[in-house]
């Protein structure tokens, strides 16, 4: 990543030195994942859609630990690999919206919440900035090559109530608690920033 563009990374001390937690990021671009695994402070396991498990990129994904997941249905099996990265003390990367669109959080799935939940993982909320302002010459898909790319880190928080819940309306309203933090998150990052 530092070799291709000009990431400035903001706020990575706030990431839990050690012990479980989840990275809930905004997704605006392809690029996004591969720059925050860059630039983070320790490894991190993404959950990624299984298409993108294909020809020479899926032993590669494999072998540096990202979790396949397959979207048109709940993915047991990826559900129980994802918890297990927290339950081995890793970080779980995760697109909160489940894809890529405007990055802003608006379109919260409920996936997050219950990893958060469930694990009793701290979350770091995640703005990666100006992946998506303007297409690069050379590869219109992806960001200029040398241009900046921020990366920020927000304050830990969990997810979960005091008492512990793990029902249906315990997720949702973690849900809501998750999306506020997050999108306050984003409009500090902005505003510091300056995008």
């Amino acid at each position: 990543m530092y070799g291709l563009w000009k990431p400035r990374v903001l706020g990575a001390w706030r990431v839990p030195a050690s012990g479980p937690v989840i990275l809930a990021v905004n997704h605006a671009h392809n690029i996004d994942g591969p720059m925050l695994m860059g630039t983070a402070p320790r490894p991190v396991h993404f959950l990624i859609k299984k298409e993108a498990f294909l020809g020479p990129l899926d032993p590669f994904l494999r072998a540096i630990g990202q979790v396949e997941v397959d979207r048109t249905s709940t993915d047991r099996t990826a559900i129980s690999n994802a918890l297990g990265v927290l339950e081995r003390g890793g970080v779980l990367g995760i697109f909160p919206e489940g894809t890529r669109g405007e990055g802003d959080f608006a379109s919260l799935r409920a996936g997050l919440a219950y990893f958060a939940v469930r694990s009793g993982a701290p979350i770091v909320p995640v703005a990666v900035l100006g992946s998506a302002d303007r297409p690069g010459r050379l590869v219109p898909a992806l960001p200029p090559l040398r241009s900046r790319v921020d990366v920020v880190f927000g304050e830990p928080f969990q997810a979960g109530d005091s008492n512990g819940r793990r029902t249906r309306k315990a997720l949702d309203e973690a849900t809501v608690r998750i999306r506020e933090r997050l999108t306050t998150h984003l409009e500090n990052a902005r505003r510091s920033t300056g995008r």
